[in-house]
């Protein structure tokens, strides 16, 4: 099922980002950096995710197992279709009814790390509707991993003042948009689609 790639997605924040605070946290990512980052749902780490080495830094950052996938953001529609080979129908209906942030778990995602698939080779992947994110990926022309910025066990901080120095002080660039929005967000809905159509509630 083909899907109009054209379709706008709604910004999160009518909030006016720097030009130089995107370009720079895509020169970091081009260069296998990692960076600190608000997303649709929660601030967030992220990297290119299709640079395994990159991928293993967050791993190391957050002190979390390379067994937990992390799930990436993309920007469009068209950059789902470029990164899952098979995207089932009822997916499709997902997206387009979703109100909240939503994750969908694929299998056979393609052109991204194998460090960052799950066990089973899916991955959870998200089209983000806040608009640096988005343009961050439109930048980088892929999808960046989105983990929350935390050490693994620890609680997700919803605000950028809550984010601990060791995950500040850890990555290669702080984005500086957003940094002073103190309104709080939540991670996304997690939803699991596998062949037949067959949906899973994760979170």
């Amino acid at each position: 099922m083909i899907k109009n790639t054209n379709k706008q997605i709604p910004n999160k924040s009518e909030l006016q980002y720097d030009e130089l605070d995107l370009k720079e946290a895509v020169k970091a990512m081009k260069e296998g950096g990692i960076i600190l980052y608000p997303t649709d749902t929660v601030w967030g780490i992220g990297c290119d995710a299709r640079n395994a080495e990159a991928v293993d830094k967050i791993f190391r950052l957050k002190q979390r197992s390379d067994s937990k996938s992390m799930l990436v953001l993309v920007g469009s529609e068209g950059m789902l279709q470029r990164t899952v080979k098979d995207i089932p129908d009822v997916a499709w209906q997902l997206i387009d009814v979703a109100v909240n942030p939503m994750t969908i778990i694929y299998d056979n995602p393609i052109g991204v790390a194998d460090n960052l698939k799950a066990d089973d080779g899916s991955l959870g992947i998200r089209i983000t509707a806040e608009k640096f994110s988005r343009s961050l990926c439109e930048r980088l022309k892929g999808p960046i991993v989105s983990t929350s910025a935390n050490i693994s066990g620890k609680p997700t901080p919803k605000t950028f003042s809550e984010i601990s120095s060791d995950i500040k002080n850890g990555v290669d660039y702080v984005c500086k948009f957003r940094q002073k929005d103190k309104s709080s967000s939540k991670p996304s809905n997690i939803i699991k689609v596998t062949k037949g159509n067959i949906i899973k509630v994760i979170r």
